[in-house]
C-alpha cells in the first residue's frame, strides 16, 4: 500500500525550442528556456516541501545522456495519447491503482503556486470529491480527486479558456462536491512573463 496522498507533476525536459513555445514566439527560445528553468525550480521547491508520494510525469524522453530532471523523484513517461486529458487520466489511474486515496496533479506554469495551495488541496479532498485551482486564463493549474472520474477528462476543449467551465459543468452533472482554490495566473505569453517579472 502506497501513501494515501500522491502528487503528480506534468513537465517537459528543458530543451531549447521545445518548451514554452508561445512565449518563445514573442521573446525567443532562449528567454523561453530560461523562464521554464525558473518555473521548474519553483514548482520543485513548492512540491518538495509536501509529504506523501510524488511522481514526475515527463511529456517525452529526455535527450540521450541528459541528467535526470529531478533525480530524487520517481519518474514516468506520459503515454502517447490524443490529448492532455487522456494523459492525465492515465496518471491518475496509476496513482489510485497504487493505493492512493487522494491524488492531485499540477503542471509547471504557475509561479504563484505555493506549498500552502497543495496542502489545502489535499485537505479539501477529505470533504470534497474534486478540488480545482482556477487559472486566470480560463483553465486550471491544479486538479485533485479522491477517486477516478474519467468523465472529467472527456469532451474538454483543452488549451482554451473553456477548460475550467467545462470541467465544472461535468462535475455538476455528476453531482460531485467541488472545492475551488484561489485563482492564479499561468505564464504562457509575453504579457504573462512581463507581469511575473514585475512581481516583487
Amino acid at each position: 500500500m502506497g501513501s494515501p496522498e500522491h502528487l503528480l507533476v506534468f513537465a517537459r525536459y528543458p530543451e531549447l525550442g521545445k518548451v514554452k513555445t508561445r512565449l518563445a514566439a514573442d521573446l525567443g527560445p532562449a528567454v523561453a528556456l530560461d523562464a521554464y528553468h525558473q518555473l521548474l525550480a519553483h514548482t520543485r521547491a513548492v512540491a518538495q516541501a509536501l509529504p506523501g508520494a510524488r511522481t514526475l510525469w515527463l511529456a517525452a524522453e529526455p535527450p540521450a545522456g541528459a541528467a535526470p530532471l529531478w533525480p530524487e523523484w520517481p519518474q514516468r513517461l506520459q503515454p502517447t495519447a490524443p490529448d492532455l486529458g487522456q494523459r492525465m487520466q492515465h496518471a491518475f489511474a496509476e496513482a489510485f491503482a497504487g493505493g492512493a486515496a487522494r491524488v492531485v496533479i499540477i503542471g509547471t506554469d504557475c509561479p504563484g503556486l505555493q506549498t500552502s495551495h497543495l496542502q489545502e488541496a489535499f485537505a479539501r479532498l477529505h470533504t470534497h470529491d474534486v478540488v480545482l485551482g482556477p487559472a486566470h486564463d480560463g483553465g486550471y493549474y491544479l486538479l485533485g480527486m479522491r477517486q477516478l472520474h474519467p468523465e472529467l477528462f472527456g469532451n474538454i476543449a483543452w488549451s482554451t479558456d473553456a477548460v475550467l467551465g467545462e470541467t465544472l459543468c461535468i462535475a455538476h452533472r455528476l453531482h460531485l462536491q467541488v472545492a475551488q482554490l484561489p485563482a492564479l495566473p499561468d505564464v504562457d505569453t509575453a504579457a504573462d512573463w512581463h507581469a511575473w517579472q514585475r512581481q516583487p
